[in-house]
């Protein structure tokens, strides 16, 4: 449908005033990768290979799993839109059975990771810290999966602040569990980067505490709807999640196991690559945390609207939040572009790390503004009920474009980390044009 510019002037504030809060949560989140990563700094690039190469296993894992949860996304939102709060209590009722019988599973497959690096051939010295971090933070599954299920229906409901305060208190909580158990201060033991992967895991307890704290003061304050429905799991509902969640899981995983198997490639290297891979993956992790709350806030805008059968609604809300996406991603580019050594220099001073590093973030810079449409797409599209779609254009862009000519570019044109870098490049660039496409097809269908 045509969109007008006093309908999309009329939902910018809207959009803002849901996408800051959890902007800056999905910054908090990345900042606890950050803080680990600066806090493993002086015991040497080897570990700060191996908190990188740790990460991008981990949690590419646990947040496919975790995607399940994300049909509570549209769900809720749609429900909330209708004017119906006992059907969104129901659906985080559900989510949370959902995230409970998830945990399990997803230690299991996690753990597995460590035996899968060795028969990859990464060396013993990225290997051994590697496998003390992922143990550690095998603590932190359950209540981070419990996490996710309360922040999806907060958010949907337009709770936010409580979302925003938990991720920027369990930095603080991270921080000190860090300085404390990395380097054995206060009395406790030195234990190396595995001190940082328990720090982690009790940060998740708390943001798992917070966001359940956030549930009960709003249920007291509503007259404790949750306690007038029933909490034994509805099987339809749960199916309606997975079905939903399903392809949100996986285009995570396939997204995630491309990147935990670059970070593979760039360990064959040497220890300078795979830290400046690490690092780099680091930084556009954080600038896309932005992109990625705005998305969060795209869905919940655009299953309002569905909620309400409001089509100019649906449509304001996907194109505001592109907008939004779209200048931030595009400013965070020029920012890489311009400044990539400096950046690279806040994290170490190796001079193999800053120069291989500089120039993977000048690579980066080219895709910034595509990586934050494709994300910002796929929320909008998620507010619609349509998960199908980003999944498959992720499964192509990564697996048929961007992974083999990585792998060829780095070990056949010896480009190394930059070829690898390069792949990853032409992947986002399709997958984003191909998303924002699909979501003008949406919005012309409309009309």
């Amino acid at each position: 449908m045509a969109l007008r510019f006093d309908d999309l002037r009329r939902e910018f504030p809207a959009m803002l005033k849901l996408a800051a809060p959890l902007a800056l949560a999905e910054l908090g989140w990345m900042v606890m990768g950050v803080v680990d990563m600066l806090m493993a700094g002086p015991l040497g690039p080897a570990a700060i290979g191996a908190t990188g190469l740790a990460g991008m296993l981990f949690y590419p894992i646990v947040i496919s799993g975790a995607g399940l949860l994300l049909g509570m996304d549209t769900l809720v939102s749609q429900a909330h839109g209708a004017g119906d709060p006992m059907d969104c209590r129901r659906t985080l009722v559900d989510g949370c059975w959902l995230a409970l019988a998830l945990a399990a599973p997803l230690v299991l497959v996690s753990w597995s990771v460590i035996p899968v690096l060795a028969a990859c051939g990464v060396g013993a010295n990225v290997l051994a810290p590697t496998g003390s971090f992922l143990r550690a933070m095998l603590w932190g599954i359950p209540p981070l999966l419990l996490y996710f299920a309360f922040r999806r229906y907060l958010q949907a409901v337009e709770i936010v602040k409580p979302v925003t305060f938990a991720l920027i208190s369990a930095n603080v909580v991270n921080f000190l569990g860090n300085y404390a158990l990395i380097y054995g201060h206060w009395g406790l033991p030195r234990l190396g980067l595995a001190g940082s992967g328990y720090s982690t895991s009790l940060a998740r307890l708390y943001m798992a505490g917070v966001m359940l704290a956030a549930v009960a003061w709003n249920e007291r304050r509503s007259g404790w709807m949750l306690l007038r429905i029933p909490w034994r799991p509805h099987w339809a509902r749960l199916r309606r999640l997975v079905a939903l969640g399903g392809p949100a899981a996986l285009q995570i995983l396939v997204e995630g196991a491309v990147f935990g198997l670059v970070s593979a490639f760039a360990a064959r290297l040497d220890e300078a690559s795979l830290a400046a891979h690490g690092l780099a993956i680091n930084v556009i992790g954080t600038t896309y945390m932005v992109p990625l709350g705005v998305s969060s806030a795209a869905a919940v805008r655009v299953g309002h609207a569905v909620g309400r059968r409001d089509q100019a609604g649906i449509a304001s809300a996907g194109w505001a939040a592109l907008t939004l996406s779209a200048v931030f991603m595009t400013a965070a580019g020029a920012v890489l572009w311009v400044a990539p050594q400096w950046i690279i220099g806040l994290y170490s001073q190796d001079a193999s790390v800053l120069a291989i590093g500089a120039r993977l973030l000048r690579i980066a810079a080219i895709f910034e503004l595509f990586d934050g449409l494709q994300v910002t797409a796929t929320g909008a599209l998620r507010g619609l009920g349509d998960t199908r779609t980003p999944m498959l254009a992720h499964l192509a862009g990564y697996w048929t474009v961007g992974l083999p000519l990585a792998y060829i570019l780095c070990f056949y044109m010896g480009l190394r980390a930059a070829g690898i870098w390069i792949g990853l490049c032409a992947a986002i660039v399709l997958i984003g044009i191909v998303l924002l496409t699909a979501w003008q097809r949406k919005m012309a269908d409309l009309s």
